[in-house]
Formats: C-alpha cells, structure tokens, sequence
C-alpha cells in the first residue's frame, strides 16, 4: 500500500504536477544511498555532486566555492557575474569570512537574486522578510569595504526583473563568467520557477528559452517548505505569489554552485526526493531541477538526504 495505489479519487489526485511520472519519482528515489554520487549518462562531463557529514561542512564548502570563484575572477582580471538565492544561506558568512581573509574585494563582481516575493501584480515584499533584506544582512553588509558596489546588484523586482536579460547579456560579451548559485525546492524548482509551469509549453525547447516571470503562482507545497524553513511554520506569512528567473536566465550559466541540506533533525527532512529526483529523473521541463546535472559545477548535499528514503515505525 503506497501513495500510487492509493491516490485515486484521494484529495491528492491532481494536486501535482500533470507531468510527473509518480513511478518514475519512486525509482530514482529506491537507489542505494552509496549510488547518489554515480555519474550518469546524462550528466555533464564537469557536474560533480558533493557529500558533506554535517552542515558545518556543508556550509563551509559552499561557501569556499563561491569566494574562490569570486577570488579566480580577480586573478584573471575579470568580471565576473552571480545569480543568488535566498536559500541555502549558511554559505555566505564563510564566503565573507574567506574573502575578508584573503582581503579580496568585490569590485568586479556583479549579483542577480533570481527571485522575491511577490503579489498577484508583481510588487514585491519589502523590510525584515523580503530576500533584499536577507541578502543585505548575510552578505553585502557584512563584507564591509570589500562588499559589491550597490550598482552591481539586482533584485527581483517588477520594474528591475525585466533588465536582467539585457544587463547579463551585456556583462557576458564583455567576458564576464556566469556562476548559478541555487538550492532546490521541496517541488524540484530552481528559484521560483515552478514544475507545474511545464505544462503550458509543447516543448522543452521552448520552455528552455523563458527568461523570467512576474508573480508566478508558487505550489501549495512550495508555500508549506518555506512555512517551514523560513516562517516558523507560520503559512499566514508566506506569499502566494513571487517573482523569478527561468531557465533562459539560469541555465545558461557557465559554472552552478548547488546546495541541498533540507534536514529537519530527529531523522526527518524534507529535500531527499527533490535531491534523488534532480539527479535521476532526466533532464525533463516538468521537473525545473533535472537540468541541473546538464551544468558544470558542483552540489553539495547533507549525507543522510542520499537515504535510504524508507518509513520508518514512530
């Protein structure tokens, strides 16, 4: 008796994605724990997923991957461009830790936050809760003196959201390198951009193309990880609605840095399916996070989200 065999006619039955393949999910999800790092077919010769024991390690790791990028740039004298989430965090106080160490500044560094909360007309929240905020106080403020100039960065707003296609653009023909930074949703989005969005296109192709959306509709499971992991389980708070990149943006990165350490503690967690599935499932435009294996970089991921993802007695 599982979630297949039960689902029809159940409050459940299509509640998600039309394009998911719910047998499909369950086999990428029954590997061995010591397979989640075996390289496959459709994988880019440079994606290489990374295990950390703790999320000190986590958090150190990735945020040491994002300064030295930032640090090679300087080297090389050029620029160099970032899109960054609000989701993992724990890497930014080391990335400031790493660059304030090597006294490295942020002159050349130009920052896209691939998404903000937003309402049903695209305006977006503002104070303590807005991603804006979030990325002052964990990043740009604390970087003091070496931090990246405020013309350099951009935020998801409704009017500022559409120049970013332009603004990337540009910085890319002047040479500039384009590193992804991303978590992964509980639904397998990158930002925001929902896998229910799938559906609207007949091809991969061309959902591959779209740059952004305002006031995309998030999924009811989106708004309950965020209740969780950002609200204090608090779903009054949570936005219906946000702005975001798409895969036109995002995926023509030259570099991602991922992070995975959705564990709740107590043995629970929330992202070991989402993590199984973006590494499994196959590149597909009903699963957002399945191109992410198609980039090079790296995915540093908490050890117990590899499983086994079996039940366990309370």
């Amino acid at each position: 008796m599982d979630f297949n065999s039960t689902v029809k006619g159940s409050l459940l039955e299509g509640f998600y994605p039309k394009g998911w393949d719910m047998k499909k999910i369950d086999a990428c999800c029954a590997n061995k724990p010591s397979d989640i790092t075996k390289p496959q077919k459709f994988w880019n010769k440079d994606f290489q997923p990374v295990q950390c024991d703790s999320l000190a390690e986590f958090d150190v790791k990735m945020g040491h991957e994002i300064a030295n990028e930032i640090k090679k740039a300087a080297d090389r004298k050029e620029k160099i461009i970032f899109i960054l989430p609000v989701g993992p965090m724990g890497m930014y106080k080391w990335a400031v830790y790493f660059l304030k160490e090597w006294n490295q500044d942020c002159k050349h560094v130009w920052c896209f936050n691939m998404d903000e909360w937003a309402d049903a007309k695209g305006n977006t929240l503002t104070g303590d809760a807005s991603f804006q905020y979030a990325m002052e106080q964990a990043f740009y403020n604390p970087l003091g003196k070496l931090t990246v100039p405020k013309d350099h960065r951009n935020f998801a707003t409704k009017a500022n959201l559409p120049t970013y296609p332009a603004k990337i653009e540009a910085l890319k023909k002047a040479g500039a390198k384009l590193v992804l930074v991303y978590g992964i949703g509980r639904m397998c989005h990158i930002a925001f951009w929902e896998p229910t969005i799938g559906a609207e296109f007949k091809t991969d192709a061309e959902w591959k193309k779209q740059p952004y959306r305002v006031a995309v509709k998030l999924h009811p499971l989106t708004i309950e990880q965020n209740a969780i992991t950002s609200f204090k389980s608090r779903t009054t708070l949570v936005p219906c609605r946000a702005n975001t990149m798409g895969p036109g943006l995002m995926f023509q990165a030259d570099y991602a840095i991922g992070g995975a350490d959705g564990a709740l503690g107590r043995g629970m967690q929330w992202q070991g399916m989402s993590l199984w599935m973006t590494l499994r499932y196959g590149p597909n435009r009903h699963v957002t996070s399945s191109y992410i294996p198609t980039l090079p970089g790296r995915l540093f991921f908490l050890k117990e989200l590899a499983g086994p993802l079996v039940a366990e007695a309370n």
